[in-house]
């Protein structure tokens, strides 16, 4: 399939890259420049619509923080190739400087982004995709089915302690895969979740993903906001943090059942049900 996409000025051999967990990525050189094509169709049970992630990506490459799109239809997307570059890990996201370096880029993302774009837009809100994961599995008969009602209960106690919200342009799924660094500058690719969203979400999103300790939360809060870190504020990041954490164990959940990628999804369930039950806890402590 990726050898015969029409943009290409002639054979290509495309090589496979490892790490997706959603779509499967090649790289391909073609006239001696270099390529990422996603192939990946619309999810409708993950609530991924792909006119969506490329309106978003082509607004994101304006604002200069996304690769360029140079070309797309329905199932495939071909990205420019950053030179240079490698997808950072939760270890790289938590390295001195990360969050200083990051700031600006997702400021951009919440701020810069809307300006570019065009045509209908999603939104994302972590509580209705709860809803919708939790309502899918009861439906479907999954494992995970006893667990449900406690952590519905939970998610509406959570969206209950983030209260109102200031409504910006998220990328939701800031995975340290999703970060790119080229040596002297960040980039953010992947955006099929995105949407209009509290920025509480990609903060918190941000630091559940590569396990922030408090002193990098409230370093990157107080960055975000400009000013120092009250009680009310962190306990509004505290509650998102958890839902975030939650969202990411749901969707997990319902990947075991949908997914055909080769990834242990079960593992996966499990490994984000318990870092979102350590979250709930502290939360709790507030």
């Amino acid at each position: 399939m990726v050898r015969g996409l029409d943009c290409w000025s002639g054979p290509v051999e495309p090589e496979p890259l490892t790490g997706g967990i959603t779509n499967l990525n090649f790289r391909v050189t073609d006239a001696g420049r270099n390529f990422v094509v996603r192939i990946g169709e619309d999810i409708p049970v993950h609530q991924v619509m792909r006119f969506n992630e490329v309106n978003a990506a082509k607004a994101a490459f304006k604002a200069g923080i996304s690769p360029e799109i140079v070309y797309a239809r329905p199932g495939v997307i071909v990205a420019r190739f950053i030179e240079g570059g490698g997808a950072l890990s939760a270890d790289g996201v938590r390295a001195a400087g990360f969050i200083e370096r990051f700031m600006p880029v997702l400021k951009a993302c919440h701020r810069e982004v809307p300006k570019y774009l065009r045509g209908p837009v999603l939104a994302f809100w972590v509580f209705h995709v709860l809803r919708d994961y939790a309502a899918r599995l009861r439906e479907e008969g999954s494992r995970h089915e006893p667990k449900l009602d406690g952590l519905v209960a939970r998610a509406e106690e959570l969206e209950k302690a983030v209260g109102k919200i200031d409504l910006v342009f998220g990328h939701n799924d800031l995975l340290p895969g999703n970060i790119i660094d080229d040596g002297s500058r960040l980039w953010l690719i992947d955006w099929e979740y995105s949407g209009f969203n509290s920025p509480l979400f990609d903060l918190a999103n941000l630091a559940s993903n590569s396990e922030f300790g408090e002193v990098e939360e409230r370093r990157m809060l107080s960055l975000y906001f400009d000013g120092a870190v009250d009680a009310d504020l962190w306990r509004r990041y505290s509650a998102m943090k958890a839902a975030s954490l939650l969202r990411e164990t749901m969707w997990s959940m319902v990947s075991e059942l949908h997914s055909k990628i080769a990834f242990d999804y079960a593992a996966y369930t499990l490994d984000y049900l318990a870092r979102f039950d350590r979250a709930y806890q502290t939360f709790r402590q507030l």
